[in-house]
């Protein structure tokens, strides 16, 4: 998704000036650079280099090593970005194993009735989002993997959110519920109906474009997609898939596509066959014949999948970056074959048994993302109407030898968000159109000529990271994949307050009304308006020559006092006037920055992607050089780095990188580590939170889940309850509210009393004063958190049936984050009086 970055971008160009390489086109789009440094990050450069021999074109993979390597989560020399393999296939990755073992564990499962749960904070959606006709705005929520329409229930859906599961709708759309969030994995892939029997759905694990780690087989549901079991792990624990058919005729037929290969089963997917080695993204079962698309071109089998022989497609390059195929359901003698290889796009069809080339392509259409977002389906009632995806969404129609197309996804008619991801048809209904992408779920009754959004109710964003307003308990922001940076205050319904890639934001401790977000790169923004729709200021730092950085720059403010703010690529750029100049501090060696704490106005901790852990310092004048301190894991990605302000000598350093330590505590500043890693679940670490209250309670997320410890890491136990078994990305605790919350990749914001919710109120005395006849006196109290709910009374001590006292009340934002009450108390007879002063706390939140 273009954003306001990539429009100050090409400014930039136009006047000459540099800007890095990103901005660029680049094989593969930036999906793929999210991709490649999320896998680097956790040491699988076999899988990184898999997905990026598959994704880039040989005669243009150099030119993209050369280019990512500045964007890589990998330290210098390592990754995917500087392997130089050409067509061998990549050696496999030893943290796959890790991860499957983690994975088959038993997950945690449905809430139980004690303890603390976690309940989701929405977005139930998010007004304003963008699309590619600027005059359109639509309702969005979240990237969708799969689409499955109910072939005896045209009002009964179901779609896949990449990592948030399968979602089931009986009012095509109109609302939804979760349905798999207490799976082993929340990552989807492909779902088919039996046809025969709706009431059987399969669903694939593992989304083939981007979450294909971790995926753990076939699930299988017998009420149409209400429940769900796991039917198989074997062959597919690591694999993701793209696509699954099941036979129209002889429903124990199953066919696969998935990131290893083409798969067949017999048996209703207990057990599979691998039947082709590569990578396999379409599949299609007709009236005696089986196809799939594959990363060598259509394979056609006639024997229900047993045997496979390739189509000759005239005018094949021979290998696709992808490639998807489709039989039409009107006449099964025609096919389709969609294909991209570069940057060049091919459309075949096969009428009779010749396949030939289209006569023309859609205007415009890009190959740039094809291994991220493409797909063909031929329209259920004629076969000369053909729907694709890419960035965009077309339909063709054919005439004779002509081909119309119609850019479906953005026309004057309306428009959905980009980046193409699936398609369905309602089942007697062929103008009834649902299309999936990153912005969510559409729908069309006119066949892609107007669109309604299906994205309510549908909590499915991705949201990367997130940030507090320690004054107010309902106050959050994040950045979203692709979904632009959006804000909770409360309402389940979001404010999109900006647009493009959303990754890190951070909100000013002592002035809240300053918020900061980036879009990818060193693209800093800052607003002065609690975060609003267009009162962003672009501020970005001025860069070294060559520099890297990931492709969400880590970027934190100060934890507490001041207006200190740093946002690090190949070197540190820190300001202590909110970003406006910012001073760029040099690495003792090269590296790339991974993680930021700024946990006072005077210091700053650097995490790097080569395990370094940095620090700087104020001096009264200047920043100190930065330093490094003990690694605790040396070639290991920071993937967080936390340090309290109370106590600067305690340091908490999670890792991403499997095969080694993920969590590290350091007590001394940093010289000696004790790697706390011992009872987490053997997956990476993403982020650390700590108690404000207790310093050795500490919460850490992991790609699937959250973990809790009351004794600095010593032991750990699982803090999932009511959490779907998905991908966490990022924490913050709330000091005064008491409350945990999490951002997940695919199912949106949620939170947890940490404690509990309040259950009675919690009250006491304050302070006890004495008032002489008729005297009026004035008390304040001080330091209340500002997010409490408070009421104030007096109690005469003094037994008289003569003394009355009256009590009025002011209150003063002395901070942020803290009020104080001042408490005017009346003596309104002629006796003195004693009295006590007494609060109850109604609520924390």
């Amino acid at each position: 998704m273009r954003g306001p970055h990539d429009e100050l971008i090409k400014a930039a160009e136009r006047a000459g000036e540099p800007t890095e390489l990103v901005a660029q086109p680049i094989p593969g789009g930036k999906p793929l650079l999210r991709l490649l440094q999320m896998l680097d990050s956790r040491g699988l450069a076999a899988s990184a280099a898999r997905v990026v021999q598959d994704a880039v074109p040989e005669g243009l993979r150099a030119s993209f090593r050369a280019r990512a390597l500045k964007f890589s989560a990998s330290p210098p020399g390592r990754g995917a970005a500087a392997k130089s393999k050409k067509a061998a296939a990549p050696e496999e990755d030893s943290g796959l194993t890790d991860i499957a073992r983690e994975l088959l564990t038993p997950p945690p499962g449905p809430p139980s009735g004690s303890g603390p749960q976690w309940s989701s904070l929405g977005p139930y959606t998010i007004p304003n989002g963008q699309t590619y006709n600027s005059s359109v705005r639509v309702n969005v929520s979240g990237r969708i993997s799969a689409i499955a329409v109910d072939p005896r229930n045209p009002a009964h859906v179901l779609c896949g959110a990449a990592n948030g599961g399968v979602w089931e709708s009986f009012d095509r759309g109109g609302s939804w519920a979760p349905r798999t969030d207490y799976q082993a994995t929340t990552t989807v892939g492909a779902i088919a109906f039996d046809s025969t029997n709706p009431s059987i759905v399969y669903c694939g694990t593992g989304e083939g474009n981007w979450w294909a780690w971790l995926g753990v087989g076939v699930l299988r549901s017998s009420d149409g997609g209400t429940t769900w079991s796991t039917l198989c792990t074997a062959p597919f624990v690591g694999q993701g898939f793209y696509d699954l058919a099941v036979g129209p005729i002889h429903p124990n037929n199953l066919l696969a596509g998935t990131t290893s290969g083409l798969y067949v089963s017999t048996n209703g997917g207990v057990t599979w066959t691998q039947r082709r080695s590569a990578r396999t993204w379409s599949v299609a079962i007709g009236s005696g014949e089986w196809l799939a698309a594959c990363s060598d071109g259509i394979w056609r089998s006639t024997n229900a999948g047993t045997t496979w022989t390739a189509v000759a497609l005239p005018g094949s390059p021979g290998a696709f970056d992808r490639i998807a195929v489709c039989i039409a359901p009107s006449n099964p003698t025609v096919a389709y074959a969609w294909g991209a290889n570069g940057a060049a796009a091919y459309l075949w069809r096969r009428a009779g048994g010749a396949w030939t080339a289209a006569s023309s392509l859609p205007p415009g259409v890009s190959t740039g993302q094809a291994w991220y977002d493409w797909y063909v389906k031929a329209a259920p009632d004629v076969d000369t109407e053909v729907y694709m995806g890419a960035i965009e969404a077309y339909r063709g129609d054919l005439s004779g030898t002509t081909w119309t197309w119609t850019v479906i996804s953005n026309h004057t008619g309306g428009a959905i968000h980009p980046d193409q991801h699936a398609i369905a048809f309602e089942p007697g209904n062929p103008n009834m159109v649902y299309a999936g992408c990153d912005g969510g779920l559409f729908r069309s009754a006119d066949r892609g000529n107007s669109w309604a959004s299906c994205n309510n109710g549908l909590v499915i964003s991705e949201f990367e990271y997130i940030a507090q307003n320690v004054g107010q308990s309902r106050w959050l922001i994040g950045g979203t994949q692709d979904n632009g940076t959006d804000r909770w205050t409360g309402s389940s319904s979001f404010d999109h307050v900006a647009d493009g890639d959303g990754g890190y934001v951070a909100v000013n401790h002592d002035n809240p009304s300053t918020v900061f977000h980036t879009y990818y790169n060193m693209s800093p923004e800052v607003s002065n308006s609690n975060g609003d729709w267009a009162t962003w200021s672009y501020i970005p730092p001025s860069l070294g020559a060559g520099e890297g950085n990931l492709f969400y720059p880590p970027m934190r403010c100060t934890d507490s006092n001041g207006t200190t703010v740093a946002i690090g690529g190949g070197a540190l750029y820190i300001s202590r006037t909110n970003g406006s100049p910012w001073t760029r501090l040099a690495f003792p060696s090269a590296a790339v920055a991974s993680a930021i704490c700024i946990p006072d106005a005077d210091h700053a901790y650097v995490g790097t992607t080569g395990g370094a852990v940095l620090v700087t310092s104020w001096n009264g004048s200047a920043w100190n050089a930065i330093s490094a301190l003990t690694s605790p894991r040396s070639g290991a990605n920071v993937s967080d780095i936390l340090v309290s302000s109370s106590n600067l000598n305690r340091i908490w350093v999670a890792s991403s990188t499997l095969g080694g330590g993920r969590l590290f505590r350091s007590d001394d500043a940093g010289a000696h580590w004790t790697d706390c890693s011992a009872g987490l679940p053997n997956l990476a670490v993403n982020a650390i939170e700590i108690d404000s209250r207790n310093a050795n309670r500490v919460w850490v997320a992991l790609d699937r889940g959250i973990s809790q410890s009351w004794d600095a890491g010593a032991s750990w136990a699982d803090f999932s309850n009511g959490l779907p078994n998905c991908y966490v990305g990022d924490l913050c605790f709330h000091p005064h509210a008491w409350v945990l919350r999490c951002a997940t990749r695919n199912r949106g914001m949620w939170e947890i009393p940490v404690d509990g919710w309040m259950t009675a109120p919690a009250c006491g005395l304050q302070f006890v004063g004495t008032l002489a006849a008729n005297q009026t006196q004035r008390w304040f109290t001080f330091n209340w958190p500002a997010t409490w709910h408070v009421v104030w009374t007096v109690m005469p001590t003094t037994f008289n049936t003569v003394a009355q006292i009256t009590l009025s009340m002011q209150v003063q934002r002395s901070s942020a984050e803290f009020v104080t009450y001042w408490l005017t108390v009346q003596n309104l007879t002629n006796v003195p009086v004693n009295f006590e002063g007494r609060f109850c706390v109604l609520s924390r939140y």
